[in-house]
């Protein structure tokens, strides 16, 4: 009597998106790392889209119906978390913030992303002369500092006058030339190795050519790993904003709201008492990093089967053994334990 099969259903696809699949994978700890780390995210993404209807006051907004508004006013029923040297709101400011980091992130990464992947894979595929001269300005970059190589950049872009494109585009292309060699060694690492795998080889044999087997064969298996990329540029992204702001090579105030340029300005604040200024600019930057940081840190230890394989083995005996047995147990009648009634059957 042959043992029936058992075959595992497909997982619609909003169970395989790459957070969802490691919250179900997560177990302890991870996962409530994980979910701090989900919800801190989410909390920055929502409220960079709703920040037209959640910030009271425009991002350059000097004064209202009754009036101007005060300088360096503390919090209070009006200014929630006061007012700043030059008389903006300042939860106006954190809130419209957010929505300019995550335009830059969406810029910069997605400008990386493309440069990286297309040259590791030219690279990696091809070799020779391209490959050697490719790693060799990719060293190069990567040997500088990367704010400083960022400051570098922005001057060349912008040349201290900063719109709200021009200074977004001028960040996002400083980030983005950090960003290219990192995509450029992991997808040119895994080109090498997928490009000797038996798979692509029989590809080469039976004709295919080289577009073909570069789309179809190496890059879905050479960018497995740019959800996990994306998760920690994205935080790097953020600092570096950041400190172009605060070195005032940022973001004009009149332009767009930059918690680096908030914080450059509440320098002086702070030898007078004046706390708020630079306090929640600095919780917003803290809050958001730390989000995007632990969602990519345990990306990156669920991705590892070693962790997994430690993190399952925590489980009791009898939830193992219990689940072996359902794993093991085809569905239908009862097999008899007797030999006698087995040689019946």
């Amino acid at each position: 009597m042959s043992t029936p099969q058992l075959t595992r259903p497909k997982q619609p696809l909003f169970s395989r998106l790459p957070v969802i699949s490691h919250l179900k994978k997560s177990v302890g700890l991870q996962r409530g790392m994980l979910i701090v780390g989900v919800v801190l995210s989410g909390i920055f993404l929502l409220t960079s889209i709703f920040a037209p209807l959640l910030a009271p006051y425009g991002y350059s907004q000097l004064s209202d119906d009754t009036g101007s508004f005060p300088t360096q006013e503390a919090p209070n029923s009006k200014h929630l978390l006061g007012t700043t040297v030059g008389g903006y709101d300042v939860l106006s400011r954190v809130i419209w913030g957010s929505q300019t980091a995550v335009t830059v992130i969406i810029v910069s990464v997605a400008m990386s992303l493309f440069l990286g992947v297309i040259l590791g894979l030219l690279s990696g595929y091809f070799g020779g002369w391209l490959d050697r001269i490719l790693v060799v300005v990719a060293d190069a970059i990567y040997a500088f500092p990367t704010l400083l190589l960022a400051i570098v950049i922005s001057i060349v872009i912008s040349r201290g006058q900063s719109s709200f494109w021009g200074g977004i585009f001028s960040c996002a292309f400083s980030i983005t030339v950090v960003f290219v060699p990192q995509y450029f060694r992991v997808i040119r690492a895994e080109t090498i190795r997928l490009k000797a795998e038996p798979f692509v080889e029989s590809a080469k044999v039976l004709g295919a050519s080289s577009v073909r087997i570069i789309g179809r064969h190496i890059f879905k298996n050479a960018t497995r790993t740019l959800p996990l990329m994306f998760t920690l540029n994205a935080s790097e992204a953020i600092l570096t904003l950041a400190g172009l702001g605060f070195l005032g090579f940022g973001i004009e105030p009149t332009s767009a709201a930059e918690w680096g340029f908030d914080l450059n300005k509440a320098l002086a604040d702070t030898s007078s008492g004046i706390w708020w200024t630079g306090v929640f600019p600095g919780i917003a930057i803290v809050l958001t990093v730390l989000g995007l940081t632990l969602v990519g840190e345990s990306i990156n230890d669920l991705n590892d089967p070693r962790i997994r394989g430690r993190k399952r083995a925590g489980r009791t005996p009898a939830s193992q053994a219990s689940a072996s047995t359902e794993l093991r147990t085809p569905a239908g009648p009862e097999t008899p334990t007797d030999p006698a009634e087995a040689g019946k059957s």
